[in-house]
């Protein structure tokens, strides 16, 4: 990874974490909890799969990486990659082991991303490993250089930011905050 993909990854984590904090941090259980819908996601749900996806992707990308790798590009430009991952114009189903089931208590829901992105933001920040080797399929995106699973994080939680922010514009949505 170059000092200049080191950066923007890192800026990209940062970014990201701070626009999350900043649709959520404020809302009630009531709120974390509402379903616009019974096949749609609560803002709870939305952020339980950026934790489960955030951690299951590190795992993956210090898997791949501890396995002998040819040096090589994903199949994707880095920044198509990133628009394609944060866009909400197109549905995805997320495999079942990534689907929240309430893992967390709301209370435990901020706590727990910013104990993942801290781990995430810390891999980046002090890797010597070239994340451009080696490389693993994504079920949508084809394969991908482990900088682009990397990368594919914080596109991965602005995607559900926004998601968040559709379920919280929803006619039903509890707008005074209730009792947590």
């Amino acid at each position: 990874m170059t000092s200049a993909e080191r950066e923007r990854a890192i800026a990209d984590l940062r970014e990201s974490r701070q626009r999350l904090l900043d649709v959520t941090a404020r809302l009630s259980s009531s709120q974390l909890a509402y379903k616009p819908a019974a096949d749609r996601w609560s803002v709870a749900e939305c952020i339980e799969h950026v934790i489960l996806v955030e951690d299951a992707v590190l795992g993956l990308i210090r898997k791949s990486l501890a396995q002998p790798g040819e040096a090589g590009k994903g199949s994707a430009a880095d920044e198509s990659l990133v628009a394609q991952a944060a866009d909400r114009s197109r549905a995805l189903n997320a495999p079942d082991r990534l689907v929240p089931t309430g893992r967390f208590a709301h209370h435990e829901l901020l706590p727990e991303f910013e104990a993942t992105r801290k781990r995430t933001a810390e891999f980046a920040a002090t890797t010597d490993a070239d994340l451009r080797r080696g490389a693993a399929p994504h079920p949508v995106f084809g394969s991908l250089d482990c900088y682009q699973w990397l990368l594919l994080i914080p596109a991965h939680g602005e995607r559900h930011r926004a998601q968040a922010e559709e379920v919280m514009a929803s006619p039903g949505f509890p707008r005074a905050a209730s009792a947590s």
